[in-house]
């Protein structure tokens, strides 16, 4: 094995191991995600993606370990009790195919094969603000990725087994995926939760946000909405999604009686790097001109009883390259609990 893959390799089982290190590990939200184009009645492009998380509870960075304060005062000068940060710890995994997976020759004028595998470690601060003379709150998340995209990354192994056992075909390209490649995405995103309007039996919110991601994964910057209505709209910022979908905070704040929503999101991005269409950073690869603009819109429920969320959405995306003949669409369930 070369040497910058046993780097990439060790780096993601060091993020891992945090959470057995970390002294308030079980005091948190544990979520686990899933999404499919299979929920969708599809089969092509963005196929699955996987991700467990752990999100701190401490709001105050005085409750959380060490280790956590020192990561929100060095995003932040000053980190004071007024402040609330908490801690994030992930590792997920993401697979990629062309539409026709039953062709073992290489599909030239469509996206590559590719596995990306990687854990995640994430700071999360909540203060109070206006925008305007509304009264809100803005959440900033800054979130490191590390992992390593190829054969390392075992999408072939992932999908073609779980195909075998729900019974249908197996993707017949994995000889032409990308290369094995170590991959870093930084993430910097901020999000604006206004306080909820009453709408007779329920409430409403709108949560704006913005961001900008770099890496060798992917480059580009997004903003967008998420509309809610229902009851209990506090609990959270919207359910988690896998990026780059446009995604909530994975925390649930603990209640003891039953919330839920309906929500409707949009989001666009400006592209500059997508590793999944470019191609590898410097082997030869399969690559195709990608666009350089993409929007999401998506659509779900949300339902929270005592410690426990669980959600449901539905998501549409543009096309992402020039040869693509038709727009995307999957599905994604999470499911998360509050220790």
């Amino acid at each position: 094995m070369a040497m910058p893959y046993r780097f990439a390799l060790a780096a993601l089982l060091a993020i891992a191991a945090l959470d057995r290190t970390a002294p308030a590990a079980a005091d948190g939200t544990y979520t686990l995600q899933f999404e499919n184009d299979r929920i969708a009645e599809t089969d092509r492009h963005y196929t699955n993606g996987m991700r467990l998380s752990w999100v701190s509870n401490s709001k105050s960075p005085s409750a959380s370990p060490q280790w956590a304060r020192d990561v929100l005062g060095w995003i932040y000068r000053q980190v004071d009790e007024e402040l609330e940060g908490r801690i994030g710890l992930a590792l997920g995994q993401s697979i990629f195919t062309p539409e026709d997976t039953a062709a073992r020759r290489l599909v030239v004028d469509d996206r590559p094969y590719a596995g990306w595998l990687y854990g995640g470690i994430s700071a999360h601060t909540q203060r109070p603000g206006a925008v305007a003379g509304i009264g809100l709150e803005m959440l900033d998340t800054v979130e490191l990725d590390v992992g390593v995209v190829g054969p390392l990354a075992l999408g072939e192994e992932v999908q073609n087994n779980f195909h075998d056992l729900i019974g249908v075909g197996r993707s017949n390209g994995w000889d032409h995926q990308l290369e094995n490649e170590p991959g870093v995405m930084f993430v910097f995103e901020r999000r604006w939760r206004p306080n909820a309007e009453n709408l007779g039996a329920v409430e409403a919110d709108l949560i704006p946000h913005a961001g900008v991601s770099f890496g060798n994964i992917m480059t580009l910057a997004n903003a967008g909405a998420t509309l809610r209505i229902g009851e209990g709209l506090e609990v959270d910022y919207g359910p988690p999604h896998v990026r780059p979908t446009l995604s909530g905070l994975a925390a649930l704040d603990g209640r003891t009686d039953f919330a839920w929503y309906l929500f409707a999101g949009a989001e666009g991005r400006l592209v500059a790097r997508n590793i999944f269409l470019d191609g590898n950073t410097v082997a030869s690869s399969h690559s195709v001109d990608k666009r350089p603009l993409v929007a999401d819109i998506q659509i779900g429920a949300a339902f929270i009883y005592r410690d426990t969320r669980l959600a449901f959405t539905h998501i549409f995306r543009t096309r992402e390259f020039d040869a693509q003949r038709r727009a995307d669409r999957f599905g994604a369930v999470s499911l998360s609990v509050n220790f």
